[in-house]
């Protein structure tokens, strides 16, 4: 695919972004996205308001002793107030003293703005936005300018807004930034204004800045390229108010790999699904895991029709190589699969299974799952079906019996666990006591193998969580139980299904045991032999 222009990327996560709710980024997070932003090639970081916050300021002063290799630092600030000199504006004063090479400035296009928010003059507003551009222009600063509210205020009065555009540019903007403040706007809409825009105003170069609230914050920014824009905002994974921005993380591939626009160099794309998640970690918010291109779900493959055929050509079912975008292709086993699922989730565990047991892996799948259990997100109790359907299939302990009993005392509740187990022809009974009876059956089941299997210690439960099942039957319903462990290197998932809470988390504690003992956790009992 031939590339046809530069686009350069501004990511306002750090200024725009942070305005999602439940979203608060520490000095120290903000400067360790930037540095992240750099080195994926973005060309321009907004990183705050240096007149609304200290932090933003403190951001501001920070920077100057940092070096970019890509990015540029912009200081975002509105026009200055109304019946106000520039130089005496106390918005204008603190974007000089952020020392930033670029300005971006934000003035009202829509008549309502100046009317019933402003409460200003529309030529007073129009003196505004062109006195501000130009002040800074004089002190040599690369000035952006975000016409907010520019496509409602077009639809509602399109002389005004072209006005309000044209003498930012007349003034001296090296770029203006056309935004869907509201998110309302639809791509065709928003095509043909941006073509009369074009046509209304002097050689400047044209920005878009959109919002998703009405779903099409991505497909807009798409189309505004299409129409000739070469400065796309966004911000990653989406972040912004209400429901968010323009999704970066979407953009760039859609720009790089499908329309052929050349955004960050073609090798750091590759990082992509990196930033995605490392920006979600810094953010302190779980990441999506369906986002376009970067979603753990991205290239997850669950239907049996779909895997069948990916297994033949991987074009078949997938839009673009994951690898392009730093993610990978998933194979998810269900009550949907077919054989060729577990046949590709046996070739990811490293096990050899023939066509016929994956046909009984995947008959017993769909038993269990009618049951209440959900292997999705279970994929160490997948793998375990799969080894028991080995015939030299040894287990490595057999659960003989368990019993739980719950005290509810003066002084707090505790439990007592006791279980009789099987390790080869030694049976071992063994209790243990607990802050509950999901912990008391823990610490009893690893009193019973740590001898056997002394590399158990490095095992602990990571995550336990419970659904309530067919919730209508109150009381009498069933539930689930997912269990994720770890050993310090790896992450495991096992499940449960029962009307006996007690027992579905049995099952996939047991699970996780025999897991961990059958891939990877070294047994105690060769360890013993190989030093005899």
């Amino acid at each position: 695919m031939t590339t046809n222009h530069q686009i350069y990327l501004y990511d306002t996560t750090l200024r725009d972004g942070t305005q999602r709710e439940g979203i608060a980024l520490s000095l120290e997070d903000k400067l360790k996205i930037a540095r992240r932003l750099d080195q994926f090639g973005i060309h321009y970081i907004e990183g705050g308001w240096p007149g609304s916050n200290p932090k933003d300021a403190e951001f501001f002063a920070a920077v100057q002793g940092m070096t970019f290799r890509h990015a540029k630092i912009a200081a975002f600030g509105a026009t200055r107030k109304k019946h106000t000199r520039p130089e005496e504006d106390a918005n204008l004063r603190a974007l000089v003293e952020a020392r930033t090479p670029v300005v971006t400035l934000v003035g009202k296009s829509w008549d309502l703005h100046v009317r019933d928010v402003l409460e200003a003059d529309p030529e007073e507003n129009l003196a505004m936005i062109s006195e501000s551009v130009a002040y800074f222009k004089q002190m040599g600063k690369e000035v952006i300018y975000d016409a907010e509210h520019f496509f409602d205020g077009y639809k509602a009065n399109p002389d005004y807004a072209l006005m309000t555009v044209r003498v930012a540019a007349e003034a001296g903007a090296d770029c203006v930034v056309l935004c869907d403040t509201n998110g309302g706007t639809l791509p065709w809409e928003l095509a043909g204004i941006i073509e009369r825009t074009r046509a209304a105003l002097p050689p400047v170069d044209l920005g878009i800045h959109t919002h998703d609230d009405g779903g099409c914050g991505v497909a807009n920014t798409l189309v505004a390229v299409e129409a000739g824009v070469v400065h796309v905002q966004g911000t990653i994974n989406g972040y912004g108010e209400r429901v968010g921005n323009a999704n970066l993380c979407t953009i760039i591939p859609d720009l790089q790999l499908k329309m052929g626009k050349a955004c960050v160099p073609p090798e750091n794309l590759a990082q992509l699904t990196e930033l995605s998640r490392y920006v979600a970690e810094l953010a302190n918010l779980p990441h999506d895991e369906h986002l376009p291109f970067v979603g753990k779900s991205a290239f997850a493959h669950k239907g049996g029709i779909h895997v069948a055929a990916m297994r033949k050509n991987e074009a078949s079912y997938q839009h673009i190589d994951p690898a392009a975008v730093g993610n990978q292709k998933r194979t998810v086993v269900s009550e949907l699969s077919g054989r060729g699922n577990v046949l590709d989730k046996a070739s990811e565990f490293g096990l050899d299974v023939d066509s016929e047991q994956a046909r009984k892996v995947v008959a017993q799948i769909k038993a269990l799952e009618n049951a209440g259990f959900a292997f999705e997100s279970a994929e160490a109790s997948i793998a375990l079906m799969m080894q028991r359907m080995k015939p030299d299939y040894k287990p490595p302990f057999e659960l003989l019996d368990f019993t739980v009993i719950v005290h509810n005392r003066d002084d707090g509740e505790t439990a007592d666990a006791s279980v009789k187990v099987k390790i080869g022809d030694q049976v071992l009974h063994t209790a243990a006591e607990g802050n509950g009876p999901v912990n008391a059956l823990d610490k009893a089941l690893r009193k019973a193998l740590l001898d056997a299997y002394p590399a158990l210690a490095s095992v602990r439960l990571a995550d336990y969580k419970v659904r309530i099942l067919n919730g209508d039957r109150g009381t009498a319903a069933g539930v689930r139980v997912l269990i994720d462990s770890e050993d310090g290197q790896r992450r495991w998932s096992t499940v449960g299904a029962s009307t006996n809470i007690i027992k579905a988390s049995w099952q996939a504690l047991a699970d996780s045991m025999e897991f961990a003992l059958l891939n990877g956790v070294e047994n105690g009992a060769q360890r013993k032999q190989k030093t005899r």
